[in-house]
């Protein structure tokens, strides 16, 4: 059978997307169930506190620098081609994590999901934003942000429920083993169903531009993941401080490539339009404040008041059911009242997060699980809101031809905005919980929400600032009327 194209009469652009977000489910699974998983990779293949944290850091490194420049490669060599070796080398480094003998050969292979990922997933954005006519990118969009959100709460619950199991006796290795089957079926059925779409084989890639942009971002995300636990050693400020120059040069070399008339890794059109720049900064935000705000809600649940990783995936069960809920009500929407439709979703995430933070702050006597269940349905229900149009607003000023960098650039910047969360949200979390005396949980995660309430109230001042600017953009003052006196 023929691969599909966008104008064949029996093409379903529903099937493609989720062919692609089922690829894109696999990666965010990854990133949070290995967490779950690090005490027993610890104790079974005799590891130290260094080479632990390397299991999480190496795929994070070659994820967040290979995005952009992916992103790139699918506008030149077709992103089907680069989603699909994307989502193979993905499964075969699934496949070696799962078998790994020793520390070094699992960071390695971590680091080569890394790279499997980061070849796929900017391609699922950029292909969808083209595969989809106008009045379908809303609910598309809400399918995307319902699948992120579930990856990254499903990860721990799936990782406890597959390591409690046991399966044939491989303890933490069918985290990645399960990851086989999936990647298979999509690359069997993606062959057909995702649709071949047009490249540009004349475009030439700025392999400088590739590098300055990776090394910024291994500059900045490295000492952001090591630095907290390290104790902020000299070498994690001077990389941070490195990073400055780096990123400066980079944006100068893209500047200089647009003036000369030649491609550029990162389209200087799009660094120039406020829609794209101010939408990419409202991402990072974002996303800083999700994979932070589970990653100390699971020791709050889990260290604080024992529950184990199945009854704590469970307590945060009612966030992916308001997510759902609120991309389904967003998605009947369209493309209408975008920039209103996300302050009510943001202003909604801001009035979760500080109920969140009161009730985790001040638990009753018999917790349970389901005194979570209000803040975050409300906190699961804004973030439905917010994600379509958040994406919509992102991508829409975006050409075609560009589609795969503006992906690739927002998803670099979302793992970036992570990185800095997670670092933050976790520094916050246990600094308050060690001056306490390491047994005040509630007092620890009331500090560290902080950041999440204060991530959304600054997300609400851009939005204002935007809609402000734009209205005066498109209402200019009407010159005075002279007098004839």
């Amino acid at each position: 059978m023929s691969p599909m194209r966008a104008g064949d009469p029996a093409f379903n652009p529903w099937l493609a997307a989720v062919l692609l977000l089922l690829g894109n489910f696999m990666n965010l699974i990854d990133v949070s169930i290995v967490n779950v998983a690090l005490p027993s990779i610890q104790e079974n293949l005799g590891a130290t506190a260094a080479e632990i944290e390397w299991v999480s850091a190496a795929y994070v490194l070659a994820f967040a620098a290979g995005l952009l420049p992916f992103g790139r490669f699918g506008d030149k060599f077709g992103r089907k081609r680069l989603f699909l070796l994307g989502i193979g080398l993905f499964t075969l480094a699934s496949a070696l994590c799962g078998l790994a003998l020793s520390m070094p050969m699992l960071i390695w292979s971590r680091a080569l999901q890394g790279v499997g990922g980061a070849m796929m997933v900017p391609q699922v954005m950029a292909i969808m934003h083209v595969m989809f006519p106008p009045e379908q990118k809303a609910r598309a969009f809400a399918l995307a942000g319902v699948v992120a959100s579930l990856g990254a709460v499903t990860g721990p619950l799936m990782g406890g429920a597959l390591i409690t199991g046991d399966i044939a006796g491989l303890d933490w290795r069918p985290i990645f083993l399960v990851n086989l089957p999936v990647g298979m079926v999509v690359i069997a059925a993606g062959l057909r169903w995702i649709p071949a779409l047009s490249s540009d084989r004349k475009m030439r890639i700025d392999w400088i531009g590739v590098g300055l942009f990776s090394l910024a971002v291994v500059l900045v995300v490295l000492p952001v993941i090591e630095g907290a636990l390290l104790g902020w050693p000299w070498w994690c400020i001077a990389m941070l401080v490195a990073a400055l120059p780096v990123g400066g040069l980079f944006v100068w070399r893209q500047v200089r490539l647009a003036r000369q008339g030649r491609e550029q890794l990162l389209p200087v059109a799009l660094m120039r339009n406020a829609g794209f720049v101010t939408g990419v900064l409202m991402v990072m935000l974002h996303f800083s404040a999700i994979p932070g705000m589970f990653l100390v809600l699971a020791i709050y649940l889990q260290t604080g008041f024992g529950l184990d990783p199945m009854q704590s995936g469970i307590a945060t069960a009612p966030f992916p059911l308001g997510i759902m809920l609120g991309s389904y009500i967003t998605g009947r929407f369209g493309t209408k009242w975008m920039p209103g439709r996300m302050a009510v979703g943001v202003a909604t995430l801001l009035a979760g997060m500080v109920f969140l933070r009161h009730v985790t702050g001040h638990p009753p006597q018999s917790f349970t699980p389901a005194t979570l269940i209000g803040p975050l349905a409300v906190c699961g229900f804004g973030m439905g809101l917010t994600i379509s149009p958040l994406f919509q607003t992102v991508l829409q000023s975006v050409p075609g031809r560009d589609a795969g960098a503006g992906s690739g650039a927002m998803q670099a910047f979302q793992q970036v905005g992570a990185a800095i969360g997670i670092a933050v949200v976790s520094s916050l979390f246990f600094v308050r919980l060690h001056g306490q005396g390491g047994n005040d949980y509630p007092a620890a995660m009331s500090h560290a929400l902080t950041y999440q309430v204060c991530a959304f109230a600054a997300i609400l001042t851009v939005l204002a600032l935007r809609t402000g600017l734009r209205g005066k953009a498109e209402n200019p003052p009407r010159p005075e009327k002279v007098s004839g006196r």
